[in-house]
């Protein structure tokens, strides 16, 4: 009997992934964590070849909505990326060791999970309207305005 979490990989689907801080840490409580996370997080779209649709950096947790990479599995892609993000960070322990990994095989269920990502922020009381949080690829879809992550549409 299987104790860890089934993923379905190499598959072609989109996933929606979350992750999150130690012990639900603001450790991405800061303006300048949010900003070292996304530039580290564009860093790795760029190396290991995906395509990111959505995300939101919250203050302690993430979560992203993306293809799977090009040059590597996307479970090492991930981890990779936890660990750019550790490495900049002084506390011992940065992210929780699993993610939550959900295929997104139709289009109805990639504008709920977009949805859910962009309104995280409101729903959390952070701010009042999706736009005004800018760690997160709502602006990116809703204008044409320079972003920091080069996100899919």
């Amino acid at each position: 009997m299987s104790l860890g979490l089934n993923r379905y990989h190499q598959t072609g689907d989109l996933h929606f992934i979350t992750f999150s801080c130690f012990r639900k840490r603001n450790i991405l409580g800061t303006s300048e964590a949010r900003d070292r996370f996304v530039e580290i997080f564009e860093q790795t779209r760029q190396k290991y070849l995906f395509h990111i649709n959505g995300y939101v950096i919250m203050p302690n947790h993430v979560h992203i909505l993306v293809s799977e990479p090009k040059s590597a599995p996307l479970s090492l892609t991930i981890q990779i990326l936890k660990q750019r993000f550790s490495r900049t960070r002084t506390e011992d322990y940065v992210w929780e060791t699993r993610y939550y990994d959900f295929n997104v095989r139709t289009e109805p269920k990639r504008i709920e999970k977009l949805r859910y990502i962009h309104r995280n922020p409101v729903t959390r009381g952070l701010v009042t309207e999706p736009g005004h949080w800018q760690w997160s690829s709502f602006n990116a879809h809703a204008t044409n305005d320079a972003h920091p992550i080069l996100i899919t549409r």
